[in-house]
């Protein structure tokens, strides 16, 4: 076998090595369009079922739960990443547990007889209704932070 034949088989194959050993470690671009994705998701899910009814929140709820075990699965090596990931986690199981919090208080609402103690039902869940709107506010707004901190971070070079 000639020198040169041992070349062209010896090139290809190491570069093929280099190539799969490359594409095993992922990059912080690759892991922030993995973080990126489930957040959106989770973000889609809310804006598709703002305002509607105690069933559809339930079940909002429980989807957000699903969001949050996706981010927590998601296995980055990234350091700042990792720091996105948890406190996305927070936010969307904070979220979840408003949005359930709010659904019950809204079925409560809905099963309150015409009485003195089913007004009064009615205004301890209104209470807890504006207290979960409230806490899904504060959080909309962490949430807006976080998104931009991870973009500026994303968005710099390696």
């Amino acid at each position: 076998m000639s020198v040169l034949h041992k070349y062209t088989v010896i090139a290809p194959v190491s570069l093929s090595i280099a190539l799969f050993i490359t594409s095993c470690t992922e990059n912080k671009v690759s892991q922030c369009q993995r973080l990126i994705r489930v957040v959106n998701a989770g973000t889609s899910l809310i804006d598709k079922n703002k305002g509607t009814q105690v069933i559809t929140s339930i079940q909002l709820s429980k989807d957000l739960e699903f969001v949050t075990k996706s981010i927590k699965e998601l296995n980055l090596t990234d350091p700042k990443l990792k720091e996105f990931q948890s406190g996305f986690v927070k936010i969307f199981e904070n979220l979840s547990q408003a949005i359930a919090k709010a659904g019950k208080a809204l079925g409560t609402t809905k099963t309150a007889e015409a009485s003195a103690s089913g007004r009064e039902k009615i205004q301890e869940a209104r209470t807890e209704i504006d207290s979960a709107l409230t806490t899904a506010t504060t959080i909309g707004k962490h949430s807006d932070t976080l998104v931009n901190e991870m973009n500026k971070y994303c968005n710099q070079p390696e």
